[in-house]
């Protein structure tokens, strides 16, 4: 399931995603850089600092959740004004990092400065092309909620000061929606309705979460003045809600859809994979069938008399009480990490469990699981990573319940437990100090995050965990249907090939999902047009793996190839083939 979703839903600032860093920082709180020894590293350093440290004063709810907590009390400057200086900002920065002589730079140095110049050109694409702060209104809201919840979801500083910070950001909330107001043009429909729908879980969150998170302040002055600013905060969102209903909406005719050049550009530059839209379909489509192929084996292995999508309907009922989903996922962590240690799958750097949560209430329309890990700077007395899962609407009917559970059989909540703990995102967050440089502690590519992950759940199986149970391969195989569904739906609802009615059914009959997980996938490709990047990523690694056992020949240790790659960092596989054979190759 989804789980670099939060990090998007952190990152609020209009042009960059989540980078950090520069002199803000204690001295020792970042790996040194690989090499200073010569003065054009040193002048590569120097760069990188300056540019991260201007990043983070622009987006100040990014700094508070990557543990720089010196902007604690800003929010984002979403006026049209702040927008064009970014833009400004970002091609000042990347002339800077094209003018330097790549020849100078050693192979890691070279491989961050490659992605940090492929991450400003996407900022640009998204600032100047995609203008989704022209047209997505759920970016103002939700950035307004994640602002807060940065600062209520770790114990970094004492509850008094954080409630300060609370405070002062919400006294900016009615500027960042009068900017909403005058930058939202013409929005795609679905995007007002996401917008529409978050918003109830959102004003719900400040009315109920935030005050309960600070009920322990005994300062009745401080309690007054939060009491005054989360008041303002609420009757902003409610009028917000009101003028997206009765003004937006009604206007909100735009197409969702990039187009077939610009979405190669945002792949190009995200995630640095170049082939052809075409070629990139055709290995999706190549991968759907296979896993097609081998859950209608598996299902047979349960019922040979019954079709594919009969055993589907059948394990589909087999799930927990929704009261008890948190505890069944609770139930398998510490078997995964037995495995995996005693097949010496990849080195686990702490035995710490993250703790399993509910979703937070203002992430819930787009997301059934996610990892919250704490930023790379954050203070050791602030390190809770929370396991977040999304349980059904209370409100839902009994049949639309039954349904959303579904998609959480016993074998899919394997497979989530996999991708989001053990060995995918939480292996990831551990291993992240190790990252050779500061940039790949912050900086990430979605096909590396997810694409590792997503990668972990086959390859667990493929090892020989679970004892070759079909239901937990059934489980495996729908998660990964889905993300083949992902695959193909996001290359062809943006490039005109599909509708949006043609993709919620292609979920259904060719993912093998429910139809309101259907639905919730559509909405979100509209909005995350290459959540490809989860099958994308998984069979760059696979071959990945492949091209480095035949460079090792008998000396290739499965453990040794994971724990380099997860000491590389998030980089781009690309850029990660590169350092690990010596030459990039074919990704695919």
């Amino acid at each position: 399931m989804a789980t670099r979703e939060w990090k998007r839903i952190m990152t609020t600032g209009l042009i960059t995603t989540a980078l950090t860093v520069g002199a803000v920082l204690p001295a020792t709180a970042a790996t040194p850089p690989a090499a200073t020894s010569n003065a054009a590293s040193q002048a590569y350093q120097s760069l990188v600092d300056t540019y991260f440290d201007d990043y983070l004063r622009g987006n100040p709810t990014t700094a508070t959740y990557l543990g720089v907590h010196t902007f604690d009390h800003l929010l984002e400057d979403y006026s049209r004004a702040a927008i064009d200086e970014d833009i400004r900002s970002t091609r000042r920065y990347l002339q800077q990092f094209e003018a330097l002589n790549p020849q100078t730079l050693n192979p890691d140095e070279l491989a961050d400065r490659d992605y940090l110049m492929a991450t400003l050109r996407g900022a640009l694409l998204e600032a100047e092309v995609i203008r989704k702060w022209e047209t997505d209104p759920d970016r103002y809201s939700s950035g307004i909620s994640a602002a807060i919840f940065t600062l209520m979801g770790r114990n970094f500083a004492p509850p008094e000061a954080r409630l300060k910070s609370v405070i002062a950001r919400q006294k900016q909330v009615p500027q960042v929606l009068a900017a909403a107001r005058a930058n939202l043009k013409n929005p795609p429909q679905v995007f007002t309705e996401v917008a529409i729908e978050q918003l109830p879980d959102i004003i719900h969150f400040f009315q109920n979460d935030v005050p309960a998170a600070f009920a322990s302040v005994n300062d009745p002055t401080l309690q007054s003045e939060f009491k005054a600013s989360n008041q303002v905060t609420i009757s902003a969102l409610e009028s917000y809600l009101d003028w997206l209903k009765t003004d937006l909406l009604p206007r909100s005719k735009g197409d969702y859809r990039l187009g077939a050049e610009v979405y190669a550009a945002k792949l190009k530059h995200d995630e640095m994979v170049d082939l052809p839209l075409d070629k990139l379909l055709e290995v999706g489509m190549a991968d759907l069938k296979r896993n097609q192929e081998h859950f209608k084996r598996a299902a047979a292995e349960l019922d040979p008399n019954k079709t594919p999508e009969e055993v589907l309907a059948l394990i589909g009922k087999d799930h927990p009480a929704p009261e008890q989903l948190l505890q069944s996922f609770r139930d398998v962590l510490g078997g995964i990490q037995s495995f995996i240690q005693e097949h010496k799958i990849l080195t686990i750097p702490s035995p710490v469990l993250p703790q399993i949560t509910e979703t937070p209430s203002f992430m819930r329309a787009l997301t059934f699981a996610s990892m919250d890990t704490p930023g790379p700077f954050e203070p050791g007395s602030a390190t809770e990573a929370y396991f977040n899962v999304t349980l059904p609407d209370p409100k839902g009917t009994p049949e639309e319940i039954a349904d959303y559970m579904s998609a959480f059989n016993y074998g899919v909540i394997m497979s989530t437990a996999i991708h989001e703990a053990y060995p995918g995102h939480y292996i990831q967050f551990l291993w992240a100090k190790y990252a050779p440089s500061k940039v790949r502690k912050i900086l990430g590519a979605a096909s590396n995050f997810e694409g590792w992950a997503h990668y972990c759940e086959q390859m667990m199986l493929d090892e020989g965990f679970g004892n070759n149970d079909p239901k937990l391969r059934l489980g495996q195989l729908q998660d990964a249907l889905l993300r083949n569904a992902r695959y193909v739906v996001g290359i062809k609802l943006h490039t005109g090939q599909m509708t949006f009615d043609e993709a919620v059914e292609f979920f259904v009959k060719e993912g093998y999902q429910s139809r309101s997980t259907g639905l919730m996938e559509t909405k979100r490709g509209t909005a995350d047009p290459t959540y490809l990047y989860y099958t994308l990523g998984k069979l760059q690694l696979q071959k990945l793996r492949a091209d480095y056992a035949a460079l090792k020949g008998k000396d290739f240790s499965l453990q040794e190839f994971h724990d380099r790659f997860l000491q590389a960092g998030p980089l781009p596989i690309a850029l990660i083939r590169r350092l690990m054979l010596g030459e990039t190759g074919a990704v695919l």
